[in-house]
């Protein structure tokens, strides 16, 4: 199945509270090496052969093994959009019913600041492009 929205940013963070899973790299230095964004996979970034999705896992893997957490792809999660709780919480999820999906992860031709491991889009379901892409979960 597709995660939640908690599940895949669990996933991602890889036990970090960072910006990205290797830190917080507020100058966007080490990005390149995790993930594809507009600063290595976009026509204005870099050379017309890396624009737009790449194939999987030919970027570092995040502490916990996991490819392209960051960027490439936005990754559809399971949950309906909707907006956060202030109070803290765990493994929430989102409402039973909705409109849009979350999507997480941000895609290749984003900005740095949209691949963060808390960043989240929303999109209508029946809504299909060249940056949209899914992670299956497992569950035993």
């Amino acid at each position: 199945r597709l995660p939640t929205e908690a599940e895949w940013e669990y996933s991602a963070r890889a036990g970090t509270a960072t910006r990205f899973s290797y830190g917080d790299d507020e100058g966007y230095t080490q990005l390149g090496d995790y993930g594809w964004y507009s600063g290595n996979s976009s026509s204005l970034g870099s050379s017309h052969s890396d624009y737009g999705t790449h194939p999987g896992g030919q970027k570092l893997a995040n502490p916990w093994g996991l490819y392209d957490m960051h960027g490439n792809v936005w990754e559809w999660n399971y949950d309906w959009y909707g907006s956060y709780s202030s109070s803290s919480q765990t493994d929430p999820s989102g409402p039973s019913v909705g409109s849009t999906r979350v999507m997480r992860g941000g895609r290749w031709g984003d900005a740095a600041i949209g691949l963060r491991s808390a960043n989240r889009f929303i999109i209508s379901p029946g809504n299909r492009n060249d940056s949209s892409g899914f992670r299956l979960l497992l569950v035993k």
